[in-house]
């Protein structure tokens, strides 16, 4: 099987004897070469000899005088960015355990950079040879989706970035100034993944323009459910199963978790007994029951009950799903 998303930096990260990802110089060094702080001609003196240091020892300790050397304000902004990041990267002996302090206080990290880490952990917890379905439903935890719901019913998730940039590429100027304008201008066509060409996905991974269908009874949100399960395994070291699920049984809802903002905001409304508005509800696309294998890892007041999992569209059809979530909101009985 080809090497799927190989640019994500995992195969620069070691790992400890429990499986755990350490963060590595080789990886801090690829952090180095992100457009935002690769040296451009434009580049001072000053600038050139922080990027060539970090090169060299990309553990360096630089201080807020140092990089007020650097002429450019931007280059400062972003070197600011990667020092705390790299720090909070570094503060914890696993990147699982810095991942997950990324989020327990203020967020201080930008998307972009949480996104690479997610894509990184994903990485490991679907080893060398997972199905294409399950990669290709991955995608949707770091990078946002555009939906599209067609005549027939059939759900669509697309990748929102290279949705924009076909459309871009298809419309040019024009399509810029009709968007401007407040018309739609329909996006560029792109390949649905399908189980009979499933292995097309492999040397396209990094180019996230397959199509994934989110109906039930189609391999894709089954996909979705196994990722769930493998990425609550490795970090909780518990094993859960998900599935879908039409509706609540409202006598077994103790608990749910939003995959995203739009799902936690109506799961929360519902819960309170309160009227949820009918858009926000037609953008709920998907329901699931999660269930712990082992009762006793749950939060003993809620223990062998199921937990209710959503995701929903926002209202520019966009899907942005939070992985964290899972790790931080399911009721385990410990926190790690």
């Amino acid at each position: 099987m080809p090497a799927y998303w190989p640019s994500c930096g995992y195969d620069l990260l070691a790992r400890d004897a429990d499986g755990r990802l350490v963060v590595t110089d080789d990886f801090l060094r690829a952090l180095l070469g992100r457009p935002e702080l690769a040296p451009v001609p434009e580049s001072c003196n000053a600038e050139l000899a922080l990027h060539a240091a970090l090169q060299d020892t990309p553990r360096l300790a630089v201080d807020e005088a140092r990089i007020a050397t650097l002429a450019d304000a931007d280059a400062q902004g972003n070197y600011r960015v990667f020092l705390r990041f790299r720090d909070r990267l570094l503060a914890r002996p696993t990147l699982e355990a810095s991942y997950l302090q990324l989020f327990r206080g203020d967020i201080d990290v930008p998307p972009l950079l949480v996104h690479q880490l997610t894509q990184v952990l994903l990485r490991h917890v679907l080893g060398d040879a997972p199905d294409a379905f399950e990669a290709r439903a991955a995608e949707m935890l770091f990078r946002p989706q555009r939906v599209s719901v067609l005549e027939q019913g059939e759900v669509m998730a697309a990748d929102d970035e290279v949705v924009e940039r076909r459309a871009t590429a298809t419309f040019g100027t024009l399509g810029d100034l009709l968007k401007a304008a407040g018309a739609t201008v329909r996006s560029a066509e792109l390949d649905v993944l399908l189980p009979e060409a499933a292995d097309a996905y492999w040397d396209r991974s990094e180019a996230h323009d397959l199509v994934l269908q989110l109906n039930h009874g189609q391999p894709g949100l089954d996909a979705l459910c196994r990722v769930i399960e493998r990425w609550v395994a490795h970090f909780a070291g518990t094993t859960v199963r998900v599935q879908l699920a039409r509706e609540i049984d409202e006598d077994a809802w103790v608990w749910h978790v939003g995959l995203d903002a739009q799902a936690s905001a109506v799961l929360n409304a519902l819960y309170r007994g309160e009227d949820v508005d009918a858009a926000a509800g037609q953008r709920m696309l998907c329901l699931f029951r999660l269930e712990f294998d082992e009762p006793s890892a749950m939060r003993p007041e809620v223990a062998g009950q199921p937990v209710w999992l959503a995701m929903a569209m926002d209202e520019a059809s966009r899907l942005r799903l939070k992985p964290q979530n899972l790790l931080l909101n399911l009721p385990f009985a410990r926190q790690g």
